[in-house]
């Protein structure tokens, strides 16, 4: 992809992408956050995709609000037997008060166990618990495919992006998001290996999803899986 230029906003807020690749055919996709995102051949007029817009203009506006009511229906209240995810699997919540609890928030015997003393700062002792557990296993799976790839980061950073699950620099240093550790290990692989192979091929070009491809075969599936259930990955 050549360009990456956002074009003035429309009412909308789109984000418009060129590239001198693509000749014919102008796509228009809302991405995770509810981004208009709009891909088109270089020298597309404006006025072309202001019609797309408009003639697009119901179909934005309810698939906006079906990505509205799935967050909302995905923000968590930390109630008893709500359950968080954690690599994929779902675990319910015991509120615990028999002053036992040596951390306010621990993931044991299936289940995540809060003190009850510690109810109403429960989003942050989450944020924190996933923010440690991503730091971890991003650390070691990094480690591993760092030497199996022979890529090599000059930093891993955990960020608290909501939507962008993992970034690679062009001077090769490597983000995550903490919610990134809530999706199956696999699909956290992939992320983790799709911004590895970034420090080889910078852009998204055929050349770097063949690289991809020769290193996960079936990463189309876990790509898939973050398209359909990331919005999940949220408390």
């Amino acid at each position: 992809m050549e360009s990456n230029n956002k074009e003035p906003m429309h009412p909308l807020q789109y984000e418009l992408i060129r590239s001198r690749k693509r000749k014919r055919t102008i796509s228009l996709h809302i991405k995770a956050g509810g981004r208009v995102v709009i891909y088109a051949p270089f020298r597309t007029p404006i006025s072309e995709i202001e019609d797309l817009i408009e003639r697009k203009r119901s179909w934005i506006s309810e698939k906006l609000s079906e990505k509205e009511r799935s967050v909302r229906s995905a923000e968590k209240q930390f109630l008893p037997g709500e359950e968080f995810l954690y690599l994929g699997e779902p675990y319910p919540l015991e509120i615990d008060d028999s002053l036992e609890q040596k951390r306010p928030l621990t993931l044991s015997f299936g289940k995540f166990i809060l003190d009850k003393g510690c109810v109403e700062k429960a989003r942050s002792l989450f944020v924190e618990w996933y923010r440690e557990e991503s730091r971890r296993t991003l650390a070691e799976r990094a480690d591993y495919y760092c030497r199996r790839l022979e890529l090599f980061p000059k930093g891993l950073r955990i960020t608290g992006a909501r939507s962008r699950w993992g970034s690679c620099s062009r001077d090769n240093r490597l983000c995550f998001s903490w919610r990134l550790v809530m999706a199956p290990l696999k699909v956290v692989d992939y992320v983790l290996i799709h911004e590895l192979a970034h420090i080889k091929e910078k852009n998204h070009s055929a050349r770097f999803w063949n690289h991809l491809a020769s290193i996960m075969p079936d990463y189309k599936k876990h790509r898939l899986w973050l398209r359909e259930h990331g919005h999940y990955l949220q408390l």
